[in-house]
């Protein structure tokens, strides 16, 4: 484990900090580089944070989604019954998500990774959070899976 979180920026989200699962070395040619250990899973353990655990999502948050389930934002428009210029406005944080596009966005990621969810259970679930927002979002890997920490 790094003795300081590693503040992950690579991903386009400004708040995730890895505990464990990296590697930074010095090479002769390239300086420092950074590797992550399984990297598909960090994502995926990002992505359920942010499906599972915040109340809204912001446009950062939404691109990092979209990017996820391989999206343009047309396609991702088309889906939720909205303008392309709608979801550039969310991603670029000129305008808020309503609440049932929010879910939508939620529902589609859960969707794409394959979780098997009771749409009524997650709905709920969703409504019950409360606004509160992490500065920090720590994430660490234990036994080749990712969780937020």
């Amino acid at each position: 484990m790094a003795k300081k979180p590693f503040h992950y920026t690579m991903c386009g989200l400004d708040n995730v900090f890895l505990l464990s699962g990296f590697r930074i070395r010095t090479t002769a040619a390239y300086g420092k580089v950074f590797s992550i250990d399984n990297i598909d899973g960090l994502h995926a353990a990002i992505g359920g944070y942010l499906v599972h655990e915040r109340k809204s999502l912001d446009g950062k948050e939404i691109r990092f989604l979209r990017h996820e389930m391989d999206l343009s934002q047309a396609r991702l428009a088309a889906l939720l019954g909205v303008d392309e210029q709608t979801v550039a406005r969310w991603e670029k944080g000129q305008a808020n998500t309503s609440g049932p596009a929010d879910k939508m966005i939620r529902l589609l990621y859960s969707e794409w990774i394959g979780a098997k969810t009771e749409v009524t259970r997650l709905l709920d679930h969703l409504a019950e959070l409360d606004e509160t927002r992490a500065h920090k979002t720590l994430f660490k890997e234990t036994g080749k899976v990712w969780r937020a920490a």
